[in-house]
């Protein structure tokens, strides 16, 4: 099924949904930097990644003319109006994309959309226009000239209410997925916005979640699955189980699902290298110095799943991307471990600076959280 990737990025989104079988016509990014990754895995021949059409341009300024019939869209529309780190400014924000794709559906007419974006897009300050963004998605051809948001939501609502054909419409839903529940090994909540064409009478609803946080607690403190898989030696274990989050008095039996991944399980493996220095087998595993840990400053535990990558221009509060080390230092993530965390493939390259791998990974789409959903998207249209 073809498809076109918008707002790119480092590829997080497009990996996942080029998993779940979108083969991508565009894949469209303005940031040199992110498209200098993208092209360099493409020189490598780096599955997927190789075939890609990696298309440099403002989205603003795309013509989607060219492009051909495509089935499905799919884009991690900047985040920074939204973000809780930034200046909330949303709709008066000029990184405000969320029209520029309503555009792109209009034009293209997919059968199927996916749109990723923050938390923060929740918060009751931006109700409103989240009702607005999800209207818009809905009607996508009815124009808004240069009318004020508002005014073009109360027409939206109008036509909505009364179930009038504007002749393109969506069957749209929205929710707040936590990445950790799907097997990332990072407590990532993102808000996706999934629509269906209205004419092809899809029946859909978010997957559900397959690993949790009890499942993990319980390989931890009841079983002892966890400490095994890692082979850590019984005498070790009481430290570990001692830092082990606050939990349940009793956990009660299984719930059948797959237990949390953790730093550990995603890192655990690659080889040690010194802060300061880097892997001669990986360009992306260096030890970048520096990190402090302090109140409101700590790095992710080992035995949980990491704390959301953040990516900031004046560095990032909170110790995000750093690991606790259990002794009251901590130190940053590798671009590499970031990866790791961030479900991309090892192969995957990612250049620029340390502070530019990081501010990439930071910004991503996991892998395997996008590949789970599109691939619930692509069963429902092989189906039709």
């Amino acid at each position: 099924m073809r498809s076109i990737e918008l707002f790119s990025g480092a590829g997080g989104l497009a990996l996942g949904t080029a998993r779940a079988g979108f083969e991508h016509a565009a894949v469209v990014e303005r940031d040199p930097d992110c498209c200098e990754t993208l092209r360099t895995n493409q020189r490598r021949g780096i599955a997927r990644v190789k075939d890609w059409n990696v298309v440099e341009a403002d989205v603003k300024l795309f013509d989607y003319s060219n492009v051909g019939p495509v089935d499905f869209i799919a884009g991690g529309v900047p985040c920074q109006p939204f973000s809780l780190g930034g200046k909330h400014r949303a709709h008066e924000d000029a990184r405000d994309m969320f029209p520029e794709f309503a555009r792109a559906v209009a034009e293209l007419r997919p059968r199927a959309f996916l749109v990723e974006n923050v938390k923060g897009l929740l918060r009751t300050s931006f109700a409103d226009y989240l009702e607005y963004i999800k209207l818009r998605l809905s009607h996508p051809l009815v124009p808004r000239g240069d009318r004020d948001w508002r005014d073009h939501r109360m027409e939206l609502e109008r036509i909505h209410t009364a179930g009038a054909s504007t002749g393109l419409e969506y069957n749209v839903v929205c929710e707040l997925l936590n990445a950790a529940d799907y097997g990332v090994p990072q407590r990532r909540e993102r808000v996706f916005i999934v629509g269906f064409r209205a004419d092809l009478g899809v029946r859909w609803a978010f997957p559900k979640p397959t690993h949790s946080r009890h499942s993990l607690l319980r390989d931890q403190l009841e079983t002892g699955a966890y400490w095994e898989r890692h082979r850590i030696a019984a005498k070790a274990r009481e430290a570990l189980i001692a830092r082990v989050p606050p939990r349940p008095k009793t956990l009660g039996g299984e719930d059948g699902l797959a237990p949390w991944r953790t730093v550990r399980d995603a890192i655990g493996d690659i080889q040690h290298v010194r802060i300061g220095h880097t892997d001669p087998s990986d360009p992306n595993h260096y030890l970048n110095p520096g990190a402090r840990s302090y109140k409101g400053h700590t790095g992710s535990p080992w035995d949980e799943p990491a704390k959301t990558l953040k990516a900031g221009d004046h560095g990032v509060p909170g110790g995000e991307n750093t690991l606790d080390l259990g002794d009251g230092s901590a130190r940053y993530f590798s671009p590499r471990e970031a990866a790791r965390i961030q479900t991309f493939p090892d192969d995957f390259l990612i250049t620029g600076s340390w502070t530019e791998q990081m501010r990439q990974m930071g910004n991503a789409v996991p892998v395997n959280l996008a590949r789970v959903v599109a691939d619930d998207v692509a069963r429902c249209l092989s189906d039709r």
